[in-house]
């Protein structure tokens, strides 16, 4: 199995990733869960898919540490290659795959979009890396002002020709506030800005993929669900 094979076998193929999306043909993607459930598991398959699609990554780590983010990425590789044994050319494939991935770290109340522009354009102007995706984990749903970032992220995904962006956010137990369409404070008031959201829900011995949003691109409908591994937060094939 080459890399061609893991991406039309990856049960992610159900939300059309590959698939151009929203009103102007980009994606602005949500994950969401309680804290400790797995957000970042699932950027990282989101961002893994992307990067075997020959897309260029760029994984915006706020609040983390840029080790524990690579960890994130051995982990989940590791575990596919000793999910499907049939995998051939590994270390290959993660060499290549490798080389589509940048990681930059914010310390906590230090992401701004104007920086985050500003060190993106360092890096394509120097011929170091320039993204075609973003994966935001971290991104602070409740501070003041985070209305008015995401509309200033979404401007930038256009004038970036940025394919896609996916963002984490944490949802509480005891904050029962929700959208028109299910989704949890407190991403709830800004709903509209996303095309797919996703929350992890634990179900008595399982743990499921719920779609609370999700665009034509998606063959998955809303309210429906993907299975994951509770080991180890791989999505599982249907």
């Amino acid at each position: 199995m080459g890399k061609e094979d893991l991406v039309s076998n990856n049960p992610l193929r159900a939300l059309g990733l590959e698939k151009e999306d929203g009103n102007d043909g980009r994606r602005v993607g949500l994950v969401m869960a309680r804290a400790g459930l797995g957000k970042t598991a699932i950027l990282v398959q989101i961002a893994m898919d992307s990067m075997l699609r020959e897309n260029k990554v760029l994984h915006v780590a706020i609040g983390e540490g840029l080790e524990k983010t690579k960890t994130w990425y051995d982990d989940i590789l590791s575990l596919m290659n000793h999910q499907d044994k049939s995998i051939g050319s590994y270390q290959q494939i993660v060499d290549e795959v490798m080389q589509n991935r940048m990681i930059m770290t914010f310390k906590e109340n230090s992401f701004s979009v104007a920086t985050l522009e500003e060190r993106m354009e360092d890096l394509s102007q120097q011929g170091i890396f320039k993204a075609d995706c973003l994966v935001i984990d971290g991104f602070d749903f409740a501070g003041a002002g985070s209305a008015a970032a995401l509309g200033e992220l979404k401007s930038f995904m256009k004038q970036n020709d940025l394919k896609m962006i996916w963002f984490s956010a944490v949802s509480h137990r005891d904050d029962n506030r929700v959208s028109a369409n299910g989704v949890p404070a407190p991403c709830h008031e800004v709903d509209d800005i996303f095309d797919t959201v996703l929350l992890i829900s634990p179900e008595k011995d399982e743990i499921r993929l719920k779609t609370l949003k999700c665009s034509e691109a998606c063959s998955v409908d809303a309210g429906k669900s993907l299975s994951l591994d509770p080991a180890t937060m791989l999505i599982k094939k249907a």
